[in-house]
């Protein structure tokens, strides 16, 4: 990358001057430019190497580089990842295995990227192209909720493939209804919580309670059976043994 030169670094004279408001000064003596914008408080600074007088402007060469930059920076942001997702070797692929597929893609999308979906054919299924062209027609289908065709199905040896585009507003649409679902799935699933220890609280108590109950019934079941007299069996050899003693 060649090296923008600056100030005392354009050694070639004459140039082809710019004024720091955009005016064309013209063909000046390159001493004579620097001491213009010396005078204005700025830089002269070569644009166009490659011409003879080379193009030469006053600007602020600090204020240049930083614009230069940001420049860059949005180009490079506004940029969209093609993300690549190919269904399978065969035609003979598994719905379940295709339905993975549709889902990355749709992941994909909720990002912000393009993505490409790749059919590829074996053998003799290229005399049934149709039949992988359907698939590729299916999966639109599915994915029209986000997204738009921007490549209709193109063909490159034994494979066919189409791109998708996010639609700004459609992903948009669907972040903020995929936040509502979220937000009532986490409200079911604590009101859910709730109840569950509720039942929890409500079945401890009674077990408490339950005990309590029989501790209390063996209490009084204890002051029964201190309080009847123990009756004593009576025993035939022992009563005659008495009698006989006189007892």
């Amino acid at each position: 990358m060649q090296r923008t030169r600056v100030n005392h670094m354009i050694r070639i004279s004459p140039i082809r001057l710019i004024g720091a408001e955009g005016e064309q000064v013209g063909v000046v003596d390159t001493r004579d430019a620097m001491r213009m914008a010396q005078e204005a408080g700025l830089d002269l600074v070569e644009i166009v190497a490659d011409t003879r007088p080379p193009v030469c402007k006053i600007m602020d060469y600090g204020k240049y580089k930083y614009d230069q930059s940001k420049r860059k920076d949005n180009k490079t942001a506004n940029q969209q990842e093609i993300k690549e997702v190919r269904l399978g070797r065969s035609v003979k692929i598994d719905p379940h295995d295709v339905q993975i597929r549709v889902n990355q893609a749709r992941r994909f999308l909720m990002q912000g990227h393009k993505v490409q979906i790749t059919q590829r054919f074996r053998g003799r299924e290229m005399v049934h192209k149709e039949l992988g062209l359907e698939r590729l027609a299916e999966i639109v289908e599915q994915l029209s909720d986000i997204a738009k065709v921007e490549m209709a199905p193109r063909w490159v040896m034994r494979q066919a493939s189409i791109v998708l585009a996010p639609d700004k507003n459609k992903v948009e649409a669907a972040k903020r209804q995929k936040a509502k679902d979220d937000e009532a799935e986490a409200k079911a699933d604590a009101e859910l919580d709730a109840q569950i220890a509720k039942l929890d609280a409500e079945d401890d108590g009674s077990d408490d309670d339950d005990g309590v109950t029989e501790g209390a019934d063996k209490g009084e079941g204890g002051d029964d059976k201190k309080s009847k007299p123990t009756r004593k069996v009576s025993n035939p050899v022992e009563d005659e043994i008495s009698a006989l003693l006189g007892e």
